[in-house]
């Protein structure tokens, strides 16, 4: 049995970062909402209640047992969680003079397991209003910083499991050493022994695909992308070809990406149908300008694509999805799901009619995760490590009406700055990269002609999830030759541009 760790959410905008130090560390953990009710199963090593942006002094903050808890499993309170758990068993939390912000550093005033390999004065993050002003009965302060008396502490009582609180987050990056605190609480106080890797999780899951699917026949929609293929790789390798999957074209897909995929499916063993229905689709989306109809247009259509091709097999039981871990999170948030941006780039929503149930063997693993267990599965490292692409494809990097010529257009630029990416490393550097066809034509000069052709913008951003981005600082040598090179090969384009935009307040995507 997989041993496990809770993590309780309050609201955190950091709850994620306490996962991933958690799966880093080779243990196994789930978020859950602080007011979800929860099994004290054996496999349950520890709990830890996460930071929020509540006050513990608000008449409605939120709260758990936290003395319940302690009876049964270790418990490590971070930031709000700490002055949650100081608050419950009777101590003070006051509003500080001032809201600490940033770097601080920690100086360890009592020796304990939970600091073992840490050095004092090691820099930790404070993101508080309110601080711990003064500790239960029977609790230890273990470290300090030069603005706060309480910074980390521990209850004394040998007749419970080991609390812990930290005022800091030590999630997060900034925390120079907080990793290995988190790790410190994990394996010597909760005694997890680091044994969730990628190819157990492999083992682990493939014996739980076969006995949930039995004998059934399972059907799903590949994209091409890591998720899916992932998934698909994984329900095979449990039940081989009874997997059947559909591929479709759906006109905006990369450049030659169609015939890329499929004969890598076909060398990874997934036994996977193309279908090319690029004309229905462009035919769907003509006069359509606004992003969201673009979306739908192309969501509604693929659903009628797949429908008709199940409807070709018999005895589907299953409908397989690559589902992954932040989307769990997002949908069983502690305020519920958060409010629409824009349609999801994902194109999902089968109808009910179909009567299948799902199979989602990736729905507890972040991005980082999928990959490292794509690798142990042997698919190819250049699929593994391809850039993100939303479900959309090149409909929503087409800004305007999409057709035939213009995705043509935008292939080959796409084409040439993601060739051009590999060849000078850097691909690996940017998270995501992509052409966008701008609506726009300017006047250019070739030879002793005067053109009037598009505009292409370039973008590419470092990021860890998506959720925050940065621009990437790409040579500008290498944005001069990618330019040229865009311009000298495909006619129809004769100027390009380079998106300096951060997200936020931008996107990543256009549209």
């Amino acid at each position: 049995m997989t041993e496990k760790i809770l993590i309780l959410d309050f609201g955190s905008q950091y709850t994620q970062l306490i996962a991933r130090a958690v799966r880093e560390a080779n243990i196994y953990c789930e978020i859950i909402p602080y007011h979800k009710k929860f099994i004290f199963e054996p496999s349950l090593k520890g709990i830890i209640l996460s930071g929020s942006p509540f006050s513990v002094n608000d008449e409605k903050a939120p709260s758990v047992d936290v003395a319940d808890f302690i009876q049964k499993l270790p418990v490590l309170g971070i930031c709000y969680g700490a002055q949650m758990t100081a608050k419950l068993m009777g101590g003070k939390v006051d509003k500080s003079n001032k809201r600490e912000y940033g770097r601080a550093l920690l100086d360890i005033v009592h020796n304990d397991i939970l600091f073992n390999s840490i050095e004092t004065k090691s820099q930790v993050w404070m993101s508080h209003s309110d601080s711990i002003t003064a500790l239960p009965t029977d609790f230890t302060v273990l470290a300090t910083t030069d603005s706060i008396p309480v910074a980390a502490f521990k209850k004394n009582n040998s007749n419970t499991a080991p609390l812990y609180g930290l005022q800091f987050h030590p999630e997060v990056y900034h925390s120079t050493q907080g990793k290995n605190m988190i790790k410190n609480f994990l394996v010597d106080i909760c005694g997890c022994t680091q044994s969730w890797t990628p190819n157990s999780f492999v083992e682990e899951t493939v014996a739980r695909l076969k006995a949930e699917i039995g004998d059934k026949q399972v059907i799903m929609a590949l994209s091409g992308g890591v998720d899916s293929t992932v998934a698909a790789t994984l329900i095979a390798k449990a039940i081989g070809s009874r997997l059947h999957g559909i591929f479709v074209d759906n006109g905006v897909l990369r450049k030659d990406e169609f015939q890329q995929v499929l004969d890598t499916y076909a060398t990874i063993g997934l036994n996977v149908k193309g279908i090319d229905t690029k004309d229905i689709f462009y035919a769907a989306l003509k006069h359509q300008t606004d992003p969201e109809a673009k979306r739908k247009a192309i969501g509604k259509l693929f659903i009628d694509v797949f429908q008709e091709e199940a409807n070709k097999l018999n005895n589907i039981s299953f409908l397989g999805q690559g589902t992954i871990y932040p989307d769990v999170i997002e949908s069983v948030s502690v305020h519920g799901p958060s409010q629409t941006i824009k349609s999801h780039h994902n194109v999902g929503g089968l109808p009910d009619t179909m009567q299948l149930q799902l199979v989602e063997p990736l729905r507890y693993l972040f991005k980082d995760e999928v990959r490292k267990v794509g690798l142990a599965l042997g698919i190819p490292a250049d699929m593994i490590n391809r850039h993100p692409f939303p479900g959309p494809g090149l409909a929503i990097r087409i800004i305007g009406e999409v057709n035939a010529e213009r995705v043509d257009l935008l292939q080959k630029a796409d084409a040439i700055f993601i060739e051009g990416l590999k060849k000078n490393g850097l691909y690996t550097q940017v998270w995501q990269a992509g052409t966008i066809l701008l609506p726009v034509k300017t006047v250019g000069v070739m030879g002793d002609e005067r053109t009037y052709e598009f505009t292409v913008a370039l973008r590419a951003v470092t990021s860890v999830d998506g959720m925050t981005a940065d621009w990437a600082h790409l040579p500008y040598e290498f944005l001069a030759d990618i330019s040229n090179e865009i311009i000298n090969n495909v006619r129809g384009i004769n100027r390009v541009v380079y998106d300096i935009s951060s997200k936020p307040p931008a996107t990543i995507e256009w549209e």
